[in-house]
């Protein structure tokens, strides 16, 4: 069994996910990490009583190995690194909701100290592609930002919404790292620099993301799944009723391999084969995990694996011995053996009671009746799916029907179907009463998302007075725009959005792509042309118009930005198109932005009046204080209680100052979201370069505060600018 080599307790309740270690001097770890009060401690177990400056750092004790950082702020993500690599030592950053500081603990001194309007919510550091320098990135409101040691900001792009999670992996073995991106829309986005290269859709808000090595990565979930993919295929996941706190890569069984390092909110600790899932470790705290890190921290040559509870304890484990090599944990292989055999036993002997069954049924039913008791159905049955689009009635919305039925007289008992993001749970069971079973079961499915999913289906099929039933398996696959209802063209021309580009293909392969993405009644045909398809979405009864020309000129009509991009991106991807330009106009999202820009500087306004109001009552409550005290000291009590009154309104004036200063934040906050989900969806109508000019060109206009050149970008693209 594997033990902690070391155990501290620090007097300190510290952040869930804000763990981290660096070696401030170039020589000496130290464990540092967030705490509830708006501190950063710092642990030093190597060198005692450094000196700081009392306004930065607040130092215990004469023998404490801890030093307190003061932040005045919720701190909401931080790591250490190395920033400068003239250095020769790591740099700690820590980002809040409004600022990122880069400090020079060793030197007591600040490297930079940046105010990120879109806040930090993640963080990491190291080099990105051909960038040289190593870059401090921050996720925040819908951004991602990179800042160098000198604080300039090298990197900066748009994804789907705040962002949750950051990690630096090789993804496309190409020799330079990529930055995978997790974010509250379900998706993990992978940036080539600026420039989105992958995307792989989850089921809940990625919390964390881990290297592994090579193009393999671990993610954790919010609803309490781990996993691992290697580039955009899953090699296994797990679902647990706690919530993942933190993951890590580390080789624990000295087999060569990282295993998966999860902390868990109710203290437990596991390690899990990056190739299988399995455990092979595991270990408990009292209190939930709060972070894993790894650091040779006795500096004797051994790099530990390092975990801290919210509570401040902290273990440190040492890999596996060669002896210890894929056992441990607290069992031997006989034991396992054992276990295996005992649960191969069991299923036997419920395979055999299954049989001593059937044969008295079959004994009991002479005549041939016994048949469906037994379970037996007819050699040929076949299980049969189908899906179609019912656009629902007065008591039902609508909704993709999934039609599953037998290809006999035998009836379906209960249909099982697994699928991601579809039903609570992943999975949905329909079990019908016994007097309504039928050899057909319609099954309502509602996607939230326009995305292809995988239907596992099992089905249990027999007949009515059958006992035992076999079960059919299956998978049928949900087309990604299964939510929209074919109908005949005719007012498609009223929408006023639209997309238009040009494709070099034949009019066969965009009808190709249609009757593999949407749900059509019978496959559409190559009319002469214009060609021209319309739907209706079931979700909110929306238009749309797919139009091609004979000059391979596309048409889509649409007033939802955000269904326009989704299809020139399922377009491009399957006719291989790797860089696309288009125009685009939506008038009345435009005129939504502009509202929402407008908005935004009045919201500035606001900010910076409040912030100088506060200010001036700073500096009068310094001078009321004072005055008070005066008074206080001459005996002149009635000035003395006049002077405190007046403090005392002022007081609560700078207090509801703040309220309506947190309020005007939070407000300007979304509406900055607002902003950057807009330059994203202007990103998402374009492939490749085009894509990445028009974000980079959205940002400029909007720092140049240029409305009308932002407009015409998302209308005709960077060229424009």
């Amino acid at each position: 069994m594997l033990v902690p080599v070391f155990t501290l307790k620090l007097n300190h309740r510290i952040n869930p996910r804000m763990v981290t270690v660096g070696k401030y001097d170039g020589t000496h770890p130290c464990l540092t990490a967030a705490t509830q009060a708006g501190k950063v401690f710092i642990h030093n177990p190597h060198t005692r009583r450094q000196r700081f400056a009392p306004n930065q750092l607040l130092q215990g004790g004469l023998d404490s190995d801890t030093s307190l950082l003061n932040i005045n702020q919720s701190v909401s993500c931080l790591t250490a690194g190395i920033l400068n690599s003239r250095d020769g030592h790591d740099t700690l950053l820590v980002g809040t909701q409004t600022n990122l500081l880069a400090y020079d603990v060793h030197n007591n001194s600040d490297v930079f100290y940046k105010e990120v309007a879109d806040g930090a919510n993640a963080i990491v550091l190291g080099q990105l592609g051909e960038i040289t320098s190593p870059l401090a990135i921050i996720g925040g409101n819908c951004t991602l930002q990179g800042f160098d040691q000198e604080g300039n900001d090298l990197f900066w792009t748009v994804t789907g919404d705040n962002v949750r999670s950051l990690a630096l992996c090789d993804f496309d073995g190409d020799g330079k790292k990529e930055l995978l991106a997790g974010s509250e829309d379900f998706d993990i986005r992978v940036f080539k620099e600026d420039e989105i290269i992958a995307e792989i859709a989850e089921t809940e808000t990625i919390t964390a993301l881990c290297h592994m090595h090579g193009s393999r990565f671990g993610y954790a979930l919010a609803n309490g799944t781990v996993g691992v993919y290697d580039r955009a295929t899953r090699y296994w996941r797990i679902k647990s009723k706690n919530h993942a706190m933190s993951i890590h890569a580390f080789d624990l069984n000295s087999d060569g391999v990282c295993e998966l390092i999860t902390g868990w909110s109710n203290g437990k600790i596991d390690a899990r084969s990056d190739r299988t899932g399995e455990v092979i470790f595991k270990d408990n705290f009292t209190n939930s995990v709060a972070g894993i890190v790894e650091e040779d921290y006795r500096m004797d040559g051994q790099t530990q694996l390092i975990c801290c509870s919210i509570e401040g304890e902290v273990r440190g484990y040492l890999p596996a011995s060669r002896e210890m090599k894929g056992n441990l944990m607290d069992t031997n292989a006989e034991q396992d053996l054992i276990r295996e055999l005992s649960q191969r036993k069991q299923n036997l002997l419920l395979e055999l009671r299954n049989y001593e069954e059937n044969s008295k049924v079959a004994l009991s039913a002479l005549g041939g009746e016994g048949d469906g008791q037994i379970g037996i159905i007819p050699a040929n049955t076949q299980l049969q799916t189908g899906l179609s689009v019912n656009i629902g009635t007065a008591n039902q919305s609508p909704h993709v029907e999934l039609n599953i039925s037998t290809s006999n007289d035998t009836i379906i008992r209960a249909v099982l179907i697994f699928a991601e993001g579809i039903f609570d749970g992943e999975s949905h069971v329909v079990h019908p009463s016994a007097h309504s079973l039928s050899g057909q079961i319609l099954v309502p499915i509602i996607p939230p998302k326009d995305i292809p999913v995988d239907l596992h289906i099992k089905a249990f099929v027999g007949y009515r007075n059958s006992m035992q039933f076999h079960v059919f398996e299956l998978t049928r696959q949900l087309p990604r725009f299964s939510m929209y209802a074919q109908r005949t063209p005719g007012t498609a021309s009223e929408l006023q959005s639209y997309v238009t580009f040009t494709v070099s293909e034949r009019v066969q392969r965009v009808v190709m792509w249609m009757n593999q993405n949407f749900l059509v009644p019978e496959d559409i045909d190559c009319p002469s042309m214009p060609l021209e398809v319309c739907f209706t979405s079931l979700r909110d009864g929306g238009r749309l118009s797919i139009k091609m020309e004979t000059n391979g000129e596309v048409t889509v009509r649409t007033e939802d930005i955000d269904l326009a991009g989704e299809l020139i991106q399922s377009m491009a991807s399957f006719l291989a198109i790797e860089d696309l330009q288009v125009e685009a106009d939506f008038p009345a999202y435009f005129e939504e932005l502009r509202q929402i820009l407008v908005q935004v500087d009045d919201y500035h306004s606001v900010h910076q009046k409040l912030t100088a109001e506060m200010a001036d009552h700073s500096n009068l409550v310094r001078s009321l204080m004072i005055r008070a005290e005066d008074a206080r000291l001459m005996g002149d009590m009635r000035s003395m209680k006049k002077g405190y009154m007046e403090l005392y309104d002022l007081n609560r004036d700078l207090i509801n100052g703040y309220k309506i200063r947190s309020n005007n934040h939070t407000e300007l906050l979304s509406c900055l979201r607002a902003v950057n989900q807009a330059i994203q969806r202007a990103g998402r109508l374009r492939v490749g370069k085009p894509k990445t000019q028009v974000i980079a060109a959205c940002r400029d206009a909007i720092k140049n505060s240029n409305v009308n050149a932002l407009f015409k970008i998302i209308r005709a693209g960077s060229t424009l600018s």
